[in-house]
């Protein structure tokens, strides 16, 4: 009678198993370190291309009187103006309704209108930006920012925040929805068993105990924002460029949408020989707003982050 073998030979397997193994674990290393690579690689050519450009231009050029790349004037203040503006006209409007859809979604609904409306965001936030961005053009323009200011033109980037706001709504009430439903119900039980009403324990309780989801949803909206393109590009206006301005009933540029704007067709670069390493400044300032954006979300969620 032969002696058993070892338990722990019998648990790595047959050599064919433990070759497949190898092999698929060669293919996700490999896959793992070519997305590694390429995020250096597309980091590394916008810091080098970027560095080229501050160096083939004199930087008074960086604040002169607008933006307008093909005449060699590169006002960085104009595009970040016009990109802060853009992000926070839709983060008043997304972050409310955003945040109630999640509550109501979380706290209130019934499992079937939840099966219902849950569906509807997700087809929301499939929409394509450049149809919202026409959206924004022909029915946020006209119907409602000319009618409460009766001066502005068809462009504006009030337009473009509203539509912007529309396109990032599912995503805040989706993540903090999920954030909220997360928290466990021994937690809505003794809120109740104290005798407060739900909206109480909902935004007393639940909202608090969620509080990391949902400004991570708020940051992620935020990034998304910032990084919008064909709804500012379409309904912004300035497509040739635009002068400084801070008020929001104006035609403007952001980051997202000057690099689009340059970039469409090669001669929009002939006029001016930095006019082309403009679009890797942008592209890494970008970058930077981003990249700050989500460590500062990282940081304050994971100091209010709270395990059940």
């Amino acid at each position: 009678m032969t002696a058993a073998a070892p338990l722990d030979s019998r648990l790595r397997g047959t050599r064919a198993r433990r070759r497949n193994e190898r092999s698929v674990k060669a293919v996700l290393l490999f896959a793992a370190v070519l997305t590694v690579a390429i995020s250096i690689g597309i980091v590394s050519s916008l810091i080098f291309e970027a560095f080229e450009f501050v160096r083939s231009v004199d930087l008074g050029r960086l604040f002169s009187a607008g933006w307008f790349p093909r005449r060699g004037l590169f006002d960085l203040p104009t595009v970040l103006a016009g990109t802060l503006i853009v992000t926070a006209v839709a983060m008043l409007l997304a972050a409310p309704i955003g945040l109630a859809s999640a509550v109501y979604l979380a706290e209130y609904a019934s499992p079937r209108a939840r099966s219902i409306i849950k569906p509807v965001l997700e087809i929301l936030a499939g929409i394509p930006s450049v149809v919202l961005g026409f959206f924004a053009l022909t029915w946020i323009s006209p119907n409602i920012v000319r009618t409460l200011f009766t001066e502005s033109t068809g462009f504006s980037l009030l337009a473009a925040g509203l539509g912007v706001g529309i396109l990032t709504i599912p995503l805040v009430a989706s993540i903090s929805e999920d954030a909220m439903r997360a928290v466990p119900n021994s937690l809505r039980e003794a809120s109740y068993g104290l005798g407060a009403r739900r909206v109480t324990t909902s935004l007393r309780v639940v909202a608090p105990a969620a509080i990391s989801g949902i400004v991570a949803a708020l940051i992620l909206a935020i990034s998304r924002a910032v990084g919008e393109t064909m709804v500012v590009a379409i309904a912004a206006g300035a497509s040739g460029g635009s002068l400084f301005t801070a008020d929001p009933r104006d035609p403007g540029q952001t980051l997202t949408a000057a690099m689009a704007s340059l970039a469409t067709g090669s001669d929009n670069v002939t006029g001016n020989s930095s006019a082309f390493l403009s679009l890797f400044f942008l592209g890494f300032v970008l970058f930077l707003l981003t990249l700050g954006l989500n460590l500062i979300g990282d940081v304050f969620v994971r100091r209010t982050r709270q395990v059940y």
